[in-house]
């Protein structure tokens, strides 16, 4: 603790006012913060990351096994530069002329964006299968956000493709590179 030493007085002199030697002690106080520094790291809730599982499928045993899908359940979403978000419905196959070429829709990631369209689709049909196909002008956030998007809409079947020759002829003139 603190302690006050006093000075001997001098022999033969007339006494002066006493000059005090002046010493704290401070084990106590740095007892003390260690004390209070566990009690909190202990008693403390460390932040568990946020993270989305991503499940991949198994690699196919050979280059022709592909998975066939009928056009009535797919939404294909491609993604362009800026930010930009393309998608249609039904799949793109210029080799099949039976086949209608799909309307591209053009959006965002807004609020009325490519939610709201998840949403309709997934309303209209309970269970729809989701192309994703980034665009090489693509941003990395844009797969993030789209993704960030699947698990929000809660789509239960999703992909991630590569893009195709049509898919890059039904894309704007300014989205082709």
């Amino acid at each position: 603790m603190a302690a006050i030493e006093p000075s001997a007085p001098k022999a033969g002199k007339k006494p002066r006012a006493r000059k005090h030697n002046f010493r704290l002690d401070m084990t106590p106080m740095v007892d003390l913060a260690f004390l209070l520094l566990t009690f909190f790291m202990l008693t403390t809730t460390f932040a568990k990351p946020h993270i989305m599982q991503l499940t991949m499928p198994a690699k196919p045993q050979s280059d022709d096994q592909t998975t066939l899908l009928k056009a009535s359940k797919a939404m294909t979403i491609i993604l362009g530069k800026a930010h930009q978000v393309y998608y249609y419905f039904g799949l793109a196959r210029p080799e099949d002329p039976s086949v209608p070429v799909p309307t591209l829709h053009t959006t965002d990631f807004g609020p009325k964006g490519i939610r709201q369209a998840l949403l309709a689709r997934g309303r209209q049909q309970p269970a729809p299968v989701v192309l994703i196909k980034a665009n090489t002008t693509a941003s990395y956030q844009d797969m993030v956000d789209i993704l960030d998007e699947m698990n929000i809409t809660d789509q239960k079947k999703y992909a991630l493709t590569d893009l195709t020759t049509a898919d890059r002829q039904l894309l704007p003139a300014a989205e082709q590179r």
